[in-house]
């Protein structure tokens, strides 16, 4: 028995595991009460077991390391292995948060605890350990979690898919020759694997909206200001980047917001502080919703016939439920926007590797960054402080440009993607392509998710279709700065009216 004498053996908690490792699974009384608590249960409902000590926080974190270890060898989601630091934690004993007890994984990106590796992905990074633990990771473990490990990213963030040079190419469940997203792949292939039932995610240009739309979960990005960043620094990539998590319920996902929004020390900006728990908003009727309907990607690249059908068919299913939809889309100057974004992104990465560089004594080349990561160093390189206080401006009157449009409509439906997952190696980091091209495939992808980090909005997308291939299709909702509580009361009202959480790859 592990642990505190609540009934339910390790063995029969790490029993699917055994069965995705291609063994027969012992019947036990996890079988008997309906299946294996991380298959039946979100993150909130495995807390509640765990209260009602029907199983121990030990258990869970048996099982949950029991599914890590039988599937990373096939889909390579595992970046850090934090097994004995989830041990401890739960033998020195856990806050009494709403998420207790229940395992947890970070994204290996700019997320720290003191003294344990982070290394963004990247060579350059290797065996890096920071001297700060996040103000994120703080709240986090007070609210209960277990954390037990980090996630695969690409290089620094830097792109739609989750490959990259220091630990190889992360495979999207539903068909490992396709990709997971980017760049919280790592974290959407363990949610969707079952390995737990939510993880920790970040959102720059979409990195929380693609792996949720390739990978068949609910990603919601805050709003800018609502999630710590720090320390050392509370902002990323200039307000482009924003922290959250990639779920299987759209309640996991408020009650993870309430458990980490609001400023830090030091903040230069916070969200507007919710009246309300954002919890308490999902079973919530939204009132009738003006939504406007966008499938024209705003840059005019084409978008795949599957993906603008999974929008329709959303935006029917809202008009049943009482919303008016009408199509219509803002006056956006996506050239001007893209180059903005890539300023400010590029004069990041440059400032990083060049410290990082200066730090270590390691020269800057490709022995230690991949080709596309070294030409936004080398475009960072060029940017003056005029051409950033320019991209600053541009981003901010696109931001008013989007209120305006807002104040006709309360939510903006799209795609999430242009197309459903690509297969491996069409947008990593080293394609195989010049700079221009890669951008070209990897705007032609993502199209809307990056006007969100541009302006600062909340933007959910939603596992709503699947594509003629089997493959999972987003689609997305947006919101008005700073509410997320409606789009938590529209998400609540959507889930319930056509479940997901049954919808799994076939492992």
């Amino acid at each position: 028995m592990a642990g505190d004498g609540t009934g339910v053996t390790r063995r029969e908690m790490v029993s699917g595991a055994v069965a995705f490792a291609g063994m027969a699974a012992m019947p036990g009384l996890a079988a008997a009460k309906g299946g294996d608590p991380l298959d039946t249960h979100d993150a909130l409902g495995l807390a509640e077991l765990v209260r009602k000590r029907q199983v121990s926080a030990s258990e869970l974190l048996d099982a949950a390391i029991g599914r890590a270890e039988a599937l990373n060898p096939r889909f390579n989601f595992m970046a850090q292995k934090h097994y004995d630091y989830g041990r401890k934690a739960i033998a020195a004993g856990l806050p009494e948060g709403p998420f207790r007890g229940v395992p947890w994984l970070l994204k290996d990106l700019n997320t720290y605890i003191a003294g344990l590796p982070t290394e963004n992905g990247s060579r350059f990074y290797r065996g890096y350990r920071p001297e700060v633990t996040s103000e994120l990771v703080k709240r986090i473990e007070k609210a209960g979690f277990v954390i037990f490990g980090k996630t695969c990213v690409p290089e620094m963030g830097l792109t739609g898919t989750t490959e990259n040079k220091l630990t190889g190419d992360t495979r999207n469940p539903w068909n490992p020759a396709h990709i997971a997203g980017g760049s919280s792949g790592g974290a959407a292939v363990a949610v969707a694997s079952g390995v737990l039932p939510a993880a920790h995610a970040t959102d720059g240009g979409g990195s929380i909206r693609i792996p949720a739309s390739c990978c068949g979960l609910f990603g919601l990005k805050p709003s800018r200001g609502r999630v710590p960043m720090g320390p050392p620094r509370t902002e990323g990539w200039g307000g482009l980047s924003v922290h959250h998590a990639v779920t299987r319920s759209v309640r996991d996902s408020a009650a993870i917001l309430d458990a980490t929004q609001g400023p830090e020390p030091g903040s230069r900006y916070s969200a507007p502080t919710p009246s309300e728990s954002f919890l308490s908003q999902v079973g919530k009727a939204p009132g009738k919703l003006r939504i406007a309907l966008m499938l024209d990607a705003p840059a005019g690249s084409p978008v795949d016939p599957e993906c603008i059908e999974a929008a329709r068919k959303a935006a029917r299913l809202c008009e049943s439920l009482g919303h008016h939809v009408e199509e219509a889309a803002p006056k956006l100057d996506m050239a001007a926007m893209g180059a903005a974004s890539f300023v400010l992104i590029a004069s990041n990465v440059a400032a990083d590797m060049l410290d990082r560089a200066k730090a270590t004594g390691i020269p800057i080349g490709p022995e230690v960054l991949e080709a596309i990561t070294l030409a936004f160093v080398a475009y960072g390189q060029r940017t003056t402080g005029m051409d950033f206080a320019r991209a600053n401006n541009t981003l901010q009157a696109a931001a008013l440009t989007m209120a305006r449009f807002m104040a006709d409509y309360d939510v903006i439906l799209s795609p999430t993607l242009a197309a459903p997952p690509l297969e491996l190696g069409r947008i990593n980091l080293s394609p195989g392509v010049d700079f221009e091209q890669w951008g070209a495939r990897t705007a032609a992808f993502s199209p809307f998710t990056q006007i969100e980090n541009m302006t600062g909005q909340p933007a959910m997308s939603m596992p709503l279709a699947m594509s003629s291939s089997g493959l999972p299709v987003g689609v997305m909702f947006v919101g008005r700065y700073g509410d997320e509580a409606l789009l938590f009361r529209l998400a609540g009202q959507i889930e319930a009216s056509v479940p997901w959480k049954d919808r799994r790859p076939a492992l």
